[in-house]
């Protein structure tokens, strides 16, 4: 198998077994096991289980952010860019994947590297939020990205409890979670006019 195939082969079972255990709890012995490699071929991609995670996180982390530019990106309508936006992320937890449990849920957050990378995820995507806040509307840059950190942890923490609760039993489903917690966020973030 070509070196790239087998990374991306070796990372999919590597996200499979950490989000099923943990970090702690996950062996690189059943991410080979998992891969259906050898341990040595395991090693022979990443030095050890940190090296993996990381590179795990960081893609995962790159999937919400990119997800986040390309909403707001879409359209210059600003309902639609916070709806899209609000989405993004319902649509980044509720992929079966798991993915999002490395990014909101680590149990490897006292570790400096996965912290750094956790917190990254906030910022890139609230600064990218801010940037759209402060050109519409004038606001300084430390105010507007106050403004897109608050919006960014609704819709991360929002989807969170939905897919734990209203999502996990059907009460609720993602499009009219998603479509209530953006017009929540709409209501609030509409109050700052654009400047003329």
């Amino acid at each position: 198998m070509p070196r790239r195939e087998r990374r991306a082969q070796l990372l999919s079972s590597a996200l499979e077994v950490f989000v099923a255990h943990g970090y702690h709890s996950a062996a690189m012995d059943d991410i080979a096991d998992r891969a259906g490699v050898s341990k040595p071929v395991l090693y022979q991609h990443f030095p050890g289980k940190l090296e993996l995670y990381m590179a795990l996180l960081d893609e995962s982390s790159d999937a919400v952010t990119d997800a986040i530019r390309e909403a707001l990106a879409e359209t210059e309508d600003n309902k639609q860019r916070v709806a899209a936006a609000i989405a993004a992320f319902y649509d980044y937890v509720a992929n079966d994947s798991g993915a999002f449990r490395l990014v909101f849920e680590s149990d490897l957050t006292n570790e400096p590297a996965v912290r750094e990378r956790v917190d990254r995820v906030t910022d890139d995507c609230a600064t990218a939020i801010a940037e759209v806040i402060q050109q519409d509307t004038g606001l300084p840059r430390e105010a507007s990205l106050l403004l897109a950190v608050s919006l960014v942890g609704m819709a991360q923490v929002s989807a969170r409890f939905w897919l734990s609760g209203a999502g996990a039993d059907g009460t609720i489903s993602q499009a009219d979670a998603a479509a209530l917690v953006a017009g929540l966020a709409w209501r609030g973030i509409r109050g700052y006019p654009k400047e003329s």
